[in-house]
């Protein structure tokens, strides 16, 4: 069967999210009760203008090809936006590419500026497709393993150790996923230092930007001097309007490097489809009041399961900066590694958890929960791992058939 498949997959996995919502799924069918915890969408529905603008202009007949960069008017829409929330300044026509997911944004963008044999250093614990986006490539990534005991903190000298002559560029992800960390002035100053004196590119995840909590800030990395030049931002509308079906995201950086991306573009999807950039269009011009409404719910929910898991035995967990996941330290109930913890946790508790090691080195040892889900499912589950934690023996409430 190998002769029919190409040979720049055979390091590629499939994705452990999916695998553990499949999973889950499995186990439904089969009249098991499980909580998954392993996801990473908003549990909130689409705020209704932005849901009735897509609507509007399927019933007006926008339901044709956009401009390959994208409708104009989102074009302008996310420059402004992008000038206002994160000090970026771009040209609408020339620096933008409206996409259909920022995962998307991001693989053609990786496939533009990385060759064959080029590095790119990735800090993790990082988001579980970013390894396999470079692989797909032929490129390389570079694993930078941070420590929880540094609160996973970047600094120049983890940076420098991980250089050699092919690296090309880093890619960072602020917040960060899984493990809620957002970058200081002090981070972000570092990392473009680093990548100013070694002539690196920077790709910057920022989807997480706008879940963020209490007195932290969102530093945007192409805001500061002498990135823009050298800087990819990936952004989108997944998270912070709730509409991850939807599939809408975008890239913004040098001209230049964007007139390379728009051929990888252009030769995939073309563009990004007409009515769900109307959509698009509305969430960032519309009412704000529902992000202001999932974000306190964040983050009650976010002090509702930090307190929990740090009151069972064995587990401790920060509080994160951003996103919505925890991600606790499991080491001290010597379950053994972090897959072995989860597969234990889902087999004796019905709980079902990512196992760090899906993030790369750094996130072994830990796991991360969503808590984009209600404050009573949130509940449910750390009573459920901290009674399987306590007993460590097969728990009935695993194997409740649904009603």
């Amino acid at each position: 069967m190998e002769k029919w498949t190409s040979s720049r997959l055979s390091n590629v996995e499939l994705s452990a999210t999916y695998a553990i919502l499949d999973m889950v799924q499995e186990l439904r069918s089969r009249g098991v009760t499980v909580i998954d915890m392993g996801g990473g969408e908003p549990d909130f529905s689409t705020p209704a203008h932005v849901a009735q603008a897509a609507i509007s202009a399927i019933a007006d007949g926008l339901t044709h090809y956009t401009p390959s960069r994208g409708a104009p008017e989102l074009l302008v829409a996310i420059a402004q936006k992008l000038a206002h929330d994160n000090g970026i300044r771009v040209d609408p026509c020339a620096e933008i590419i409206v996409t259909p997911s920022a995962k998307h944004a991001l693989f053609i963008t990786l496939m533009a500026i990385l060759s064959p044999g080029d590095e790119i250093i990735i800090p993790t614990p990082s988001w579980v497709s970013y390894k396999s986006m470079v692989q797909l490539g032929g490129a390389c990534p570079i694993e930078l393993p941070l420590r929880a005991e540094d609160d996973f903190t970047i600094s120049g000298e983890r940076l420098a150790s991980k250089l050699t002559p092919r690296t090309k560029a880093i890619l960072i992800n602020t917040p960060n996923n899984p493990t809620g960390h957002a970058l200081t002035y002090e981070e972000v100053s570092t990392i473009v230092e680093f990548a100013c004196r070694n002539e690196l590119l920077i790709v910057a995840d920022e989807i997480y930007e706008k879940i963020i909590y209490g007195d932290v800030q969102h530093i945007s990395i192409a805001s500061l001097p002498g990135a823009a030049d050298r800087t990819l931002t990936i952004n989108g509308f997944s998270k912070t309007y709730a509409m991850t079906g939807w599939r809408l995201g975008y890239v913004a950086g040098p001209r230049n490097i964007l007139g390379e991306i728009l051929k990888v573009h252009q030769h995939t999807v073309g563009c990004a489809s007409s009515f769900v950039q109307k959509g698009g269009l509305a969430a960032l011009t519309g009412d704000r009041e529902p992000l202001k409404t999932m974000l306190t719910a964040y983050s009650a929910r976010r002090k509702l399961i930090v307190d929990g898991l740090n009151s069972i035995p064995g587990i401790t967990c920060s509080t994160p900066d951003g996103a919505f996941y925890a991600f606790p330290d499991i080491r001290g109930t010597r379950l053994g590694n972090s897959a072995d913890f989860s597969q234990w946790l889902l087999k004796t508790a019905g709980v079902a958890v990512t196992p760090g090691s899906a993030f790369g080195s750094g996130g072994e040892g830990h796991v991360r929960l969503s808590y984009a889900t209600s404050s009573e499912v949130i509940a449910d589950a750390v009573e459920r791992i901290r009674r399987a934690v306590l007993s460590q023996s097969i728990v009935d409430f695993s194997i409740e058939a649904a009603a």
